[in-house]
């Protein structure tokens, strides 16, 4: 097995995972949403909840596909055409990660104290949703 097909498997391998991240967020958001619905705590905040889950599971998805763009562009001999689609491919996965950012957090993110990565705020989703119900079922 050559060099150049292991790097092809490593970075499909990258795609799969930005992808199943992307679809696992969007599964773990509706779960979410739906528990947020049940505690009773209205509409408004279940629909607070999807959107940012499924938000935080995009970002983190884009950053594990820009991963596999990176490790693609390094293991290979591209062309200047190959060179400049990656580059735009690469530019709009950013524009797009720093705009769900800006939406999730509400500020820049040159602004924010603590940088927060995709997989931070799918995390503190969880955490979240985990706190609450434990906050619930505590409550008589």
């Amino acid at each position: 097995m050559r060099i150049a097909d292991v790097f092809e498997t490593i970075t499909i391998s990258f795609e799969v995972l930005g992808v199943i991240a992307m679809v696992v967020g969007f599964g773990i958001a509706v779960v979410l949403a739906l528990r947020t619905l049940g505690r009773r705590e209205g509409g408004r905040a279940a629909y607070l909840v999807l959107r940012s889950t499924i938000g935080a599971s995009i970002l983190l998805g884009l950053e594990v596909l820009v991963a596999a763009d990176l490790i693609r562009t390094i293991s290979s001999v591209p062309s200047l055409e190959e060179v400049a689609v990656l580059a735009v491919i690469v530019l709009i996965r950013t524009v797009l990660s720093m705009s769900l950012q800006i939406e999730i957090d509400g500020v820049v993110p040159w602004k924010r104290a603590l940088l927060t990565s995709g997989g931070q705020l799918l995390a503190g989703s969880v955490s979240r949703e985990t706190r609450a119900t434990r906050a619930a079922q505590s409550t008589p």
